[in-house]
């Protein structure tokens, strides 16, 4: 994988871009942890999926299916920058056979951007 171009859809290398978050670094932003979780979905990465959700909302397992997924489009973004506590970004996450689309919560628990869950 790391000279595979990450599936995040940014223009890089999957270990320069989302492989160094999955790797146990953190997203300094909401959308590039939106764009992370998507590229663990891609790559079958549970374990960063439920490291990246909020204590609150996080499944006590996370079991995932055989989706195959083909890109990535963020619609829209409001806040989770750098100095955000929290932020929403809308995408569609492209799959063989359709399309998901979400506005997902982001907020900050422990200093670190998590995924809350979907408004």
């Amino acid at each position: 994988m790391p000279h595979m171009m990450c599936p995040c859809g940014l223009n890089a290398l999957y270990d320069d871009c989302c492989g160094r978050f999955h790797r146990g670094g953190n997203a300094p932003t909401a959308e590039l942890l939106m764009r992370s979780r998507y590229a663990a979905f891609v790559v079958g990465d549970s374990k960063y999926l439920l490291r990246t959700w909020h204590s609150t909302t996080k499944p006590r397992r996370l079991t995932l299916d055989d989706t195959e997924w083909t890109g990535l489009s963020i619609v829209d973004r409001d806040k989770g920058g750098l100095f955000d506590k929290e932020g929403v970004v809308e995408f569609d996450a492209s799959y063989v056979g359709g399309v998901l689309h979400e506005r997902s919560r982001f907020v900050r628990e422990d200093g670190k951007w998590v995924y809350l869950n979907p408004v």
